[in-house]
């Protein structure tokens, strides 16, 4: 997004708030998705920080539109290191979202089932399209952005995006979800 080049050069030029404001738009969203793999949301909150610190003290050149792809292949590393001495499994465990208090109680009680459904069924994925799966489709990223955070290519990331959500179609019609299209 422009947005985030025009925070992070207002940050390169000394301009402190361009820091605060991308620590506060992807804080939360990159400790969950560091969690995805560390499994401990406080060790994910302290590499989260130091992804930031990496950045803004390397100070990296980042092409046009590439800073929250780039930000997401920073932290993808440092999970992968961090945790190197065991296969990493990625989870969608720890994410969750409060309901508005203003939903009926009816709306929220299946909201919640049917996120406890959807966690689960991505649960038995293939890590491989769970990860690419939550970069899209959570996190709002183009195919180009997730296959920088995976290292894959983009035909790979549509490979995997289309199998996944086969994948997914077919758990949630086990649980008995029939109008889950892929």
């Amino acid at each position: 997004m422009a947005c985030d080049e025009v925070f992070y050069r207002q940050y390169l030029n000394g301009d402190d708030a361009g820091l605060e404001a991308l620590m506060k738009k992807y804080g939360d969203p990159l400790t969950l998705y560091i969690d995805g793999y560390l499994h401990d949301v406080h060790e994910a909150e302290e590499l989260m920080l130091d992804v930031f610190a990496y950045l803004f003290t390397e100070k990296p050149r980042i092409r046009e539109g590439g800073f929250k792809a780039y930000l997401y292949k920073a932290a993808r590393h440092m999970a992968l290191r961090h945790r190197s001495k065991r296969r990493l499994m990625f989870s969608l465990d720890a994410l969750t979202d409060e309901p508005d208090g203003q939903l009926l109680a009816e709306e929220v009680i299946g909201t919640a089932e049917r996120n406890r459904i959807l966690h689960g069924c991505m649960g038995e994925m293939n890590p491989d399209y769970r990860e690419v799966l939550y970069l899209t489709y959570f996190e709002g990223m183009s195919y180009a952005q997730a296959a920088e955070v995976t290292g894959k290519t983009v035909k790979q990331i549509t490979n995997l995006v289309y199998r996944g959500k086969e994948s997914l179609r077919k758990l949630l019609e086990r649980e008995g979800i029939t109008n889950a299209e892929p």
